[in-house]
């Protein structure tokens, strides 16, 4: 007369063992989630990205969306706020983290406006990241600065433009954004669609690390053991003669010899000599001794290049737009090599510039 009684002690037991293992699994997935993102990019509150603004005590509302878990809810509205618009300025030492991305707010933003007022829908989960990875320029910003200036000219009053940094999304939209300069008169590829198992950012990305899962790409392009081995176009676009290699060494020869280029021009239209220091704004320096290489004494801002001519602007605002997507070769190819060739025929208009015959992308 005790079994129902006994029968269910025992369910009760089960029940409550059943639930304690999975509380146990679900607090072991979150320490792994955690201790993941903690040693991401995102998740580095030691980083510049989150520590520029420590002297200053807040980060402002022109940089608080990206660079500040309060300014990204702000920016989302999901702190009861208008959405769009960051309201004012942002914590410091406060990295992108769970509630950036783990809101309400979050999961339903699906348009997101580019810096050249373009706005594009249906983003789904690439949606946030998008709001920060799409630069802080275009190809209007640049055209807006020089309009109606001559193309040779010094002109004292122009600096570099900086796209900003990381700018995934930008590359990826390509021509429908305009996140590089586009040349007048040149047509330019637009979204580039991979394979619908790898069309969103966490389809390569893995959301906490940031890291790229490579084992997809290597199952359906085979023969190769990385990468950035991968071709994905099959034309010999540095003029190389090589076509064997991967996609990514088409862009890097393209972009060494714009770099090249950008020197010859700066010493010889110009008439001061430029180079680039990667890790160091605003990017381009005088190169004070000639001997084209930027000394941690000349990687300074009072030292920062300023002899900028409308063509060297622009062909410098590529080679930068570029540099600051190292995934390109894998985001738009096309778009990129584009970008590259035509600063590169630019150039070839005032200076001896090797422009490669073949096709652009």
């Amino acid at each position: 007369m005790f079994r129902p009684a006994i029968h269910r002690i025992a369910i009760v037991a089960a029940l409550a063992l059943a639930s304690t293992a999975l509380a146990q699994e679900e607090d072991a997935a979150l320490s792994s989630i955690v201790e993941a993102w903690l040693a991401a990019p995102h998740g580095d509150y030691r980083s510049p990205s989150f520590t520029h603004w420590n002297a200053e005590g807040e980060v402002p509302t022109t940089c608080a969306a990206c660079h500040s878990e309060p300014g990204f809810i702000d920016y989302l509205g999901a702190d009861g706020s208008a959405a769009g618009v960051v309201d004012a300025p942002a914590a410091i030492n406060v990295p992108i983290g769970c509630a950036s991305c783990h809101t309400s707010a979050a999961h339903e933003l699906d348009e997101v406006t580019f810096p050249s007022g373009v706005s594009v829908a249906a983003l789904g989960e690439s949606a946030v990241c998008t709001v920060c990875h799409q630069g802080r320029a275009s190809s209007d910003t640049v055209a807006a600065r020089v309009e109606g200036l001559d193309e040779d000219a010094v002109v004292s009053e122009l600096g570099f433009i900086n796209v900003h940094y990381a700018v995934a999304a930008a590359t990826m939209h390509g021509a429908y954004v305009r996140g590089g300069f586009q040349y007048a008169g040149r047509d330019y590829v637009g979204r580039f669609h991979h394979v619908p198992s790898a069309s969103t950012c966490t389809s390569c990305h893995d959301p906490h690390t940031t890291e790229v899962s490579t084992e997809p790409c290597l199952t359906c392009h085979r023969g190769v053991d990385e990468i950035t081995a991968i071709r994905t176009r099959h034309g010999d676009f540095d003029g190389d003669g090589d076509t064997a290699e991967g996609i990514h060494g088409e862009i890097e020869t393209l972009r060494t010899r714009l770099g090249e280029a950008i020197v010859r021009y700066a010493a010889g239209v110009s008439g001061e000599p430029i180079g680039y220091a990667a890790g160091t704004f605003p990017y381009f320096f005088l190169d004070t001794d000639g001997d084209g290489d930027i000394s941690a004494d000349e990687a300074v801002f009072p030292n920062r290049y300023q002899s900028w001519t409308p063509r060297l602007l622009k062909a410098a605002y590529n080679y930068q737009f570029s540099k600051k997507d190292p995934g390109a070769y894998v985001h738009n190819p096309g778009y990129v090599l584009q970008l590259l060739h035509d600063s590169l025929a630019s150039l070839a208009e005032r200076i001896e510039v090797e422009v490669p015959a073949q096709r652009r992308q």
